[in-house]
């Protein structure tokens, strides 16, 4: 079974699974808006460099999320 990973350690191309999201409730509601929940698929289409955002798509939405809030979200990558 693989070991759950914040968002943050998904590498480009990655899909998984999203377990958590270890925020206050304004973060999770923010998060939520934007389609990030529990149990949603999210692919990891760009990371930036030098600590950078990332490009993520959850279901048709694109949406792109600092660093420091993809740490916070859990996820179980998929199997390729």
């Amino acid at each position: 079974m693989p070991e759950e990973l914040t968002l943050a350690h998904f590498k480009v191309g990655q899909l998984g699974t999203i377990t958590r999201i270890e925020a206050d409730i304004d973060l999770k509601h923010r998060m939520a808006a934007l389609g990030l929940r529990e149990t949603c698929q999210v692919l990891v289409l760009r990371k930036a460099s030098l600590g950078g955002p990332l490009h993520v798509r959850v279901g048709t939405t694109e949406v792109i999320i600092r660093r420091s809030e993809a740490q916070r979200i859990g996820a179980l990558p998929c199997a390729s």
